[in-house]
C-alpha cells in the first residue's frame, strides 16, 4: 500500500499533517508526531510579539466537539526560530518536512514575521490569517475578505522569495465563499490552502446561565467540524484545481481522513484527534486508513484524492430511479 504523497517540491512519508496547535509547541512534540505516522508536522503559531493569550477556561468538550479561545499564546517570532530549527534538524532523519505558522496584526507585519520565521528554515510557512477568536484585537480576520486576504499573502512572499520557503495560507470556514478566498489568494502567490481553521461559536452553562470560555467565543473543533470542513475543501479544489490543499476539520479516523482526499484535499491535517484518541491517534487514523484502501481495492491513497468530484456512474431500480453506484 502506498500512502506516500508528492506536496508541492516535497514527498510526504503519509498523507497525514500535524495541524498547528495540539502538539506544536515543542520539538519532542513535532518529533513525536513524525515518529507516529505524520508526512509533515506543523508548529504553533508564533506572531510578532510573545503572547500569553486568554485565560482559562480557553478549552472545553463540549459533546459534539472542542470549543477553544486559547488567543494565540507563544514566545513570540524570535524566540520561535530556535525551536524550528531545532525540529527541523531533528525531523531531518525521518524525512518528514517542517511547517511554520505565523499570524500578525496587519498585512506589513504578516511580511515581517515571516521573515524571521525564515532564519530558521523550515520547509513550509502556514499563513494564519483565519483565527477566530482574536477579533476584537485584531479586527475582521483577513481571511474574511478576498482583498486582505491577497495583500497577506503577497507580503509574506515578498519575505520569503529569497529564502524559497513555500505559502501555505490557512482559509476561514466563516466567509460567504471559501472559493473566491482561494482564489485570491492563489492568485497572489500562494503556493497552497491550508481548509480550514475552526469555526467560531460559544457555549453557555444553562445552569448558570453565565458563557462558558472566558473569552466567550472560541472556535469549535473536532467531529462538528468536519461537514464544513469537507465544503471548504471542496469549494477550494474546485476554484483552484491545480494547487495542493491540506484538508483539516474533524478527521478523526481512517475514514475521515479518505473523506477529506475525496473531497479534494492532498494532504489531510489532525488535531483533536490526538485529544479524543490519545497519541496513539495517528498511528491508528493511517491503520484504518490502510484497511479501508484495501478492502476497497486500492493499492495507492493517491487513487482515491478528488473522486467527489467525478461524475457517478449511474444503475438503474426496477421503478428506473437513477442510483450512484460508483465513479
Amino acid at each position: 500500500m502506498n500512502l506516500k504523497i508528492d506536496f508541492l517540491n516535497r514527498t510526504f512519508p503519509t498523507p497525514l499533517v500535524l495541524a498547528s496547535g495540539i502538539w506544536g509547541t515543542t520539538v519532542s512534540l513535532l518529533v513525536r508526531a513524525a515518529e507516529c505516522g505524520c508526512g509533515a508536522v506543523t508548529a504553533k503559531s508564533c506572531g510578532p510579539t510573545p503572547r500569553a493569550g486568554h485565560v482559562n477556561p480557553s478549552c472545553v468538550d463540549w459533546g459534539g466537539g472542542l470549543i477553544n479561545a486559547i488567543g494565540l499564546a507563544n514566545p513570540g517570532a524570535e524566540a520561535e526560530v530556535a525551536l524550528l530549527a531545532k525540529a527541523k534538524e531533528e525531523l531531518a532523519p525521518l524525512g518528514v518536512p517542517l511547517i511554520a505558522s505565523i499570524f500578525a496584526g496587519t498585512d506589513a507585519e504578516f511580511g515581517q514575521v515571516a521573515a524571521i520565521v525564515a532564519k530558521a528554515a523550515p520547509d513550509f510557512i502556514e499563513v494564519n490569517i483565519s483565527c477566530p477568536n482574536v477579533g476584537s484585537e485584531f479586527g475582521e480576520p483577513f481571511a474574511g475578505n478576498p482583498d486582505s486576504a491577497a495583500a497577506v499573502t503577497g507580503y509574506v512572499k515578498d519575505a520569503v522569495r529569497a529564502a524559497g520557503i513555500l505559502v501555505i495560507v490557512k482559509l476561514a470556514p466563516n466567509v460567504p465563499s471559501v472559493g473566491r478566498i482561494a482564489r485570491a489568494v492563489a492568485e497572489a502567490g500562494a503556493d497552497a490552502l491550508c481548509a480550514i481553521n475552526t469555526m467560531p461559536g460559544l457555549i453557555i452553562d444553562a445552569e448558570s446561565g453565565q458563557l462558558v470560555l472566558a473569552n466567550r467565543s472560541g472556535g469549535i473543533s473536532g467531529p462538528a467540524l468536519k461537514p464544513i470542513a469537507l465544503k471548504a475543501v471542496y469549494d477550494a479544489r474546485r476554484a483552484c484545481p491545480d494547487i495542493p490543499i491540506i484538508g483539516t476539520g474533524g478527521v478523526n479516523t481512517g475514514r475521515d481522513a479518505i473523506e477529506m482526499l475525496m473531497a479534494g484535499a492532498t494532504a489531510v491535517g489532525v488535531g483533536s484527534a490526538i485529544y479524543y484518541r490519545g497519541g496513539e491517534a495517528l498511528t491508528q487514523i493511517l491503520e484504518e486508513m490502510k484497511v479501508w484502501l484495501e478492502g476497497h481495492g486500492y493499492e495507492d491513497v493517491n487513487q482515491v484524492r478528488g473522486l467527489a468530484h467525478k461524475e457517478p456512474i449511474y444503475a438503474t431500480t426496477p421503478t428506473g430511479a437513477p442510483v450512484p453506484v460508483a465513479h
